[in-house]
């Protein structure tokens, strides 16, 4: 069995859990077997369990996301070690991009990432989509490295060990201690307006960017009030493709994409909603555009990238 680490920031567990779900199937087919700080059982010396760990691990991931590459503990010990292991032929590290940040100048920047590109996992508009292609890239992996046979992980014992050794050992634990979580009218009230915001700066720094790259491109941002605003991109002063976003409005209380510049609320191309599992907020789309799904949960970047995608569909089919 092939034994993989995780190497992460604690600002990323609930994205290392999702990853962890989605290798579920790995772990049941008994392809791999799974650690990370959170197995850390009371009594254990911290540094010496993660480094054992580390050390016997046939793969590591590297979650990387600013909170990664900010973290001294991740990157100037985990990492740097994956990548001396990984460069003696002694594991094989996979950089997991979670978050967009700056990661190609890194020593793992030279490594064939994943999700598939390097695109960031919370820029998918489909998460869990994004961590099936993780969990491909590791299956391949695993299957690469073959069934030979493997160092003992740490904390399993062998035969040889005497009762009273393994006795003295910390005891194992389940990583499957989450609880259903429930969320207010509130919440959900508070994730809609704080998902609006992320929108609009992500259509408003978009916007400059793709003018900043694309000679005789101009884009507009037009901030109507706190629930509405307006894009337009121009090509040669010709406006090409525009759009308005708003809260509300109409039948449906949710954050609605219209193709055209309004001021009115009883139209719409598409509308995302805020629904809730018993783990997380998320939102969901009506599925009435070509990019939407009614069935992906879709986080605040996910959301934003849907309709930034809609509005550049345009120039992109030209």
């Amino acid at each position: 069995m092939i034994s993989v680490f995780f190497s992460y920031s604690h600002e990323d567990e609930q994205l290392r859990n999702q990853l962890e779900q989605q290798l579920a199937i790995l772990k049941r087919q008994n392809v791999i077997a799974t650690w990370h700080d959170r197995r850390i059982t009371a009594g254990e010396v911290i540094d010496h369990a993660i480094s054992s760990n580390l050390e016997m691990a046939n793969i590591i991931l590297l979650l990387v996301s600013p909170a990664f590459l900010a973290s001294d503990y991740c990157y100037d010990r985990e990492m740097q070690r994956a990548m001396e292991r990984h460069e003696a032929g002694k594991a094989v590290a996979i950089p997991v991009i979670l978050r967009p940040c700056d990661w190609h100048g890194t020593p793992f920047g030279k490594l064939l990432a994943t999700p598939t590109d390097g695109k960031p996992v919370t820029q998918w508009a489909d998460r869990d989509q994004a961590f099936l292609e993780v969990t491909k890239a590791i299956r391949a992996a695993a299957a690469k490295l073959g069934p030979q046979q493997r160092e003992l992980p740490a904390h399993t014992f062998s035969p040889m060990q005497s009762r009273s050794q393994s006795l003295a050992a910390p005891a194992s634990r389940s990583s499957n201690l989450r609880l259903a979580q429930t969320f207010t009218e509130r919440d959900k009230d508070h994730f809609k307006v704080e998902t609006f915001e992320f929108i609009a700066r992500y259509f408003e720094g978009s916007l400059k960017e793709l003018q900043a790259r694309n000679p005789g491109i101009e884009g507009t941002f037009r901030r109507l009030d706190a629930n509405r605003f307006n894009a337009v991109i121009y090509r040669g002063g010709k406006g090409l493709t525009r759009c308005t976003v708003f809260m509300g409005g109409g039948f449906m209380n949710g954050i609605a994409y219209t193709a055209n510049e309004t001021s009115e609320s009883n139209s719409f191309n598409e509308n995302l909603s805020v629904e809730a599992d018993d783990q997380m907020l998320y939102l969901k789309s009506m599925g009435m555009s070509f990019r939407g799904g009614t069935g992906e949960k879709l986080s605040q970047e996910g959301a934003a990238e849907l309709y930034w995608g809609m509005l550049i569909q345009p120039l992109q089919s030209r």
